[in-house]
């Protein structure tokens, strides 16, 4: 049985093969030898065959020529010029519209067969014919129409003459328009009617061929949607134009006659149009070669003569227009075959070949054209067939077409080849699918994506391998353009750890949706990691300041009325040590121990952040401050109350809150600088470690003058506000003898309410507008001082404070220093007071300035002496004039002995440094009293008199003469007794005391 199937499938393999060698067969006779023989049977027959249309070459009959003037405008006028006219071939009329008579003999033909006289110029427009002896009319003709003898052939007219009309002279009177040339060729009449026949077959042979081939290249163009192409075709039909202009048959097209009124405008516009189609035709063929080879300066000369060109074509006369088309015409074959020969060299084109012989043809046969017309030249290249050149230069212009069109294939295979490269390599996947969801295309790195069954039955569907809803979205992308990419989640894939992440681009084409699809899963991850960390404290996991302002600023923006918020500010109470003392990683551990703590007894509609090492924000939206209250107490003692194990170690950390209730239309920052006031009141005072400040609570309303006031002093009249006021300082050795008093700042805000001055200072401060306050002081006070300087006689030493930002202020410094120069009488009354504080700041910058000061010869006051420093042996860096005593340490001094000792100590350390001691803050008698035993040099406060306005103290002798109370008045009084007055000007001189 099986030797029977091998024996039966033997003769069908053997007919299979013939079948396939006769395919083969049949494919190369038709493809390549029948064109080959039809090829060499068509130039056998053009060039060895005998022509269908065999005519006796015509005879050139000499003429005598003479144009026509006023005084001769009948026959027997011209016949009579024309006897001593020399004789010629022909007469070219160059561009001349004016009539010329003609005058020739036709010879006798031997056989008396009939003849015929041809006037064969295309420009010819009529011709009139006489017989010369009896001047009776034998014909006219014009191109609307012929009567007698005359009749119109080829491109020109002819004239048929009887027997009896030869040998005998004959005149005749032409006009022409254009470059014409008049001549007269003798015919047999059955040769002329044979020539005419073949005229027109050549005419139509022109017209059919051209246009054929033109309209292969439209309907390629229309196809292909190439410009290029177009343009050839438009090209070819306006060298059949030319063509037909040249031989003469352009009074027709298509078979039909063009109006005779027509022709001029037509032939200068054919003309103008066949120049711009060469010139676009070149640059479009050689656009990429051009710019390679030379520069495109000339070429665009030619390109910039196109439309004056066609612009003369349509209003100028025909005549008047030749001569500029003859010179732009030479002057673009120049530029044109300087570009051809330098593609040829540079890069071998056959495009270029192609065309270069296309356009030579073309050009030549222009060429001579414009040298025929222009300079009378005859039978240059007479044996140039213009029907020849017309087909010739298409089809070798179609040859140029043609490979450029082999050219762009082959670049169009090269791309499909790269495509396909690219499309197999690319790391991304690629897909087309059809309406259904279902994959017509995958690359390979979409198959690895997916598995490598999804182009099989099996896995066929979109759906299969993405999450619900992904193909819905993909149909909504493509179909309704509202995003050109998505991102989707993947199904769980066989041999995969969970689903993965894809970026998808697509778009709908030819009823496909093509696109591509990256595994973004890492980069996904990657960004919600990052995303995470942009708004999360990577130690703690909680939110960090950009995230709670985010949370927090959300919430302010949707605070209303009726709805609660509120914010809580913790800060952990001397966490530093802990750092400190066992090092950040034990300190880490027990802020990432407090925030689990922490977040787990907040709800998740709170917002728990770290602003800072040890301080924390808690949001609590839409919660009533009681509620918000209790769970603040409750994170206190759940802080406090347990303590956090790290290792062997166990640390108590207590904590201190600031709560505040929102207000709406709060902004970011005073919330936070608000909630912060809170938390360091709350650490600062015995409130069990939490401060509330509700909604219009007193803080807030401090707070919102604060800001009022720091935007008021960044105005220009910042300044306009400001006033002094002075409080006297009475001497407690001469106390009836002196005027001594210091400066103090007060404002008032634009409604006339007074500013506490500590408030200006801090507001001052934050500002940094110090400077300018200060600088304001010092320049107001001289220029009172020296308004009233004869006025206060009895002024010793008068005091003036200046900030810390100031001193730090190089710039302030020296406009100080200028200012000292430039009022030298008043130093020595000035006494610049810095603080405590401030001199320890920085005691190189303090030493500079207070022995600069003293050098000018101000005084120096240490101010607020033992406010805040414990150790003195500062004293020793720089030399100070006066030791202020802080205020704390006088108030009420007599109910605290300690008080006392304190005093006593600085009087002693001063007496030794060669200083004196003001007393400030003494509000009492008894105060006042207790200062002058113990040796007290100056006391100021209330005791003796509050400040007052300066135009006071120009009335006043001394500083005791402000005092209201009479038992201070009193002790005043005895003082001055125990101590006369003795000439002595040194405000700072030693003056005896009695001790009671």
């Amino acid at each position: 049985m099986k030797e029977m199937t091998d024996k039966s499938r033997l003769p069908r393999n053997r007919i299979g093969q013939l079948s396939q060698g006769l395919d083969l067969l049949l494919y190369a006779f038709s493809t390549y030898a029948l064109p080959i023989v039809i090829g060499l049977l068509s130039l056998l027959a053009l060039f060895a065959w005998k022509s269908q249309y065999a005519v006796t070459a015509p005879q050139e009959l000499r003429i005598q020529v003479v144009q026509e003037s006023a005084n001769m405008i009948e026959p027997a006028q011209a016949l009579a010029q024309l006897q001593n006219r020399p004789f010629s071939s022909f007469h070219d009329t160059r561009l001349s519209e004016s009539p010329v008579w003609l005058s020739f003999v036709v010879p006798k033909n031997v056989g008396n067969t009939p003849l015929m006289v041809e006037f064969p110029s295309r420009h010819a427009m009529d011709v009139t014919c006489w017989d010369a002896r009896t001047l009776s009319p034998l014909g006219s003709g014009s191109r609307h129409g012929t009567a007698g003898s005359i009749s119109m052939v080829k491109a020109g007219f002819a004239l048929e003459l009887s027997p009896e009309q030869t040998d005998r002279p004959l005149l005749c009177r032409s006009s022409a328009t254009g470059p014409a040339r008049l001549s007269v060729l003798k015919w047999q009449a059955a040769d002329l009617e044979m020539s005419a026949l073949e005229f027109h077959r050549k005419s139509g042979l022109l017209d059919g061929g051209i246009l054929i081939l033109a309209g292969f290249i439209l309907v390629t163009a229309l196809i292909n949607r190439n410009g290029l192409y177009l343009l050839f075709a438009a090209w070819l039909v306006m060298n059949l134009r030319m063509a037909s202009l040249s031989v003469g048959w352009d009074t027709q097209w298509l078979g039909n006659t063009v109006p005779l009124d027509w022709l001029p405008r037509l032939r200068a516009m054919t003309l103008a149009i066949y120049y711009v189609l060469t010139v676009r035709l070149f640059k479009e063929l050689f656009r990429d070669d051009l710019t390679k080879v030379a520069s495109m300066l000339p070429f665009k000369f030619v390109q910039w003569t196109c439309v004056p060109l066609l612009l003369l074509s349509v209003f100028v006369a025909y005549q008047s227009f030749l001569p500029f088309i003859w010179v732009l015409t030479g002057l673009s074959i120049c530029v044109l075959v300087y570009y051809l020969k330098q593609i040829l060299q540079e890069t071998h084109s056959r495009v270029a070949m192609w065309y270069s012989a296309s356009i030579t043809i073309t050009l030549i046969a222009s060429l001579y054209e414009v040298l025929a017309a222009a300079l009378g030249i005859k039978g240059l290249i007479g044996s140039v067939n213009s029907v020849t050149a017309a087909l010739s230069s298409s089809l070798l212009a179609a040859l140029a077409i043609a490979e450029q069109i082999r050219l762009e294939h082959e670049q169009h295979l090269q791309v499909q080849a790269e495509l396909a490269h690219t499309f197999e390599a690319m790391p991304i996947g690629l897909f087309t699918l059809d309406l259904h969801g279902r994959f017509l295309s995958a690359n390979p790195a979409l198959l690895g994506m997916l598995g490598p069954h999804v182009l099989k039955n099996e896995g066929q569907g979109w759906q299969q391998y993405f999450a619900d809803g992904a193909w819905t979205m993909l149909h909504q992308m493509v179909f309704n353009k509202t995003q050109n990419e998505m991102e989707i989640n993947s199904r769980a894939l066989p041999g995969s750890a969970g689903s993965k992440r894809f970026l998808v681009k697509a778009a709908l084409a030819r009823d496909k949706i093509e696109g591509s699809l990256q595994d973004i899963t890492e980069k996904s991850r990657a960004s919600a990691d990052l995303e995470f960390l942009a708004n999360h404290d990577p130690l703690t996991k909680i939110l960090n300041r950009r995230g709670i302002e985010k949370a927090l600023s959300s919430a302010i923006g949707r605070l209303s009325e009726d709805k609660a918020l509120a914010v809580a500010y913790l800060d952990l109470d001397r966490f530093k040590l802990i750092n400190d003392l066992f090092g950040h990683g034990a300190g880490n551990e027990v802020l990432q121990q407090m925030c689990e703590r922490v977040s787990e007894m907040l709800s998740r509609d709170f917002q728990f952040g770290r602003v800072g090492g040890d301080e924390f924000i808690i949001v609590f939206p839409a919660t009533p401050i009681a509620m918000a209250t209790v769970m603040c107490r409750g994170l206190i003692d759940s802080i406090g109350n347990q303590p956090f194990r790290v290792g062997n170690n166990a640390f108590s950390v207590r904590c201190s809150i600031g709560l505040i209730e929102v207000s709406p239309g709060m902004q970011f920052n005073d919330v936070m600088s608000t909630a912060d006031r809170a938390c360091r009141q709350a650490k600062s005072s015995n409130t069990g470690g939490l401060v509330v400040y509700e909604k219009h609570a007193a803080a807030f309303q401090q707070h919102e003058a604060e800001l009022k006031l720091i935007a008021l002093l960044a105005t220009p009249s910042a300044t306009e506000g400001l006033y002094l006021e002075m409080q006297p300082i009475m001497s407690l050795t001469a106390p009836h003898d002196s005027l001594n008093f210091e400066v103090l700042l007060r404002m008032r805000d634009p409604q006339g309410q007074a500013i506490r001055t500590d408030h200006l200072i801090a507001a001052g401060e934050a500002s940094g507008r110090m400077g300018m306050i200060d600088r304001w002081v010092l320049t107001t006070t001289l220029a009172w001082l020296n308004t009233h300087r004869t006025q206060l006689k009895h002024t010793k030493f008068i005091c003036m404070n200046l900030s810390g930002a100031s001193l730090n202020d190089e710039e302030f410094l020296g406009e100080i220093y200028a200012m000292l120069e430039q009022n030298m009488p008043l130093i020595g009354h000035l006494c610049l007071e810095i603080t405590e504080s401030v001199a320890l700041h920085d005691l190189d910058n303090t030493r500079r300035f207070v022995d600069r000061v003293r050098g000018y010869g101000a005084k120096v006051a240490l101010d607020d002496f033992g406010a805040g420093y414990t150790s003195f042996s500062y004293l020793k860096e720089f030399k100070a004039d006066l030791l202020k005593i802080d205020g704390s340490f006088i108030v009420d001094m007599n109910q605290h002995p300690a008080n006392i000792a304190i005093v006593e100590a600085i009087v002693s350390l001063a007496n030794n440094l060669g200083m004196k001691v003001i007393a400030e803050w003494a509000e009492d008698n008894a105060t006042v009293q207790t200062l002058a035993e113990i040796g007290v040099d100056y006391v100021q406060g209330f005791a003796v008199a509050r400040p007052q306005h300066p135009d006071k103290l120009l009335t006043a002798k001394s500083s005791a003469s402000f005092i209201q109370d009479e038992e201070l008045a009193h002790y005043v009084a005895l003082i001055g007794k125990a101590n006369p007055p003795q000439p002595i000007v040194d405000l700072f001189s030693d003056l005896p005391r009695k001790v009671h």
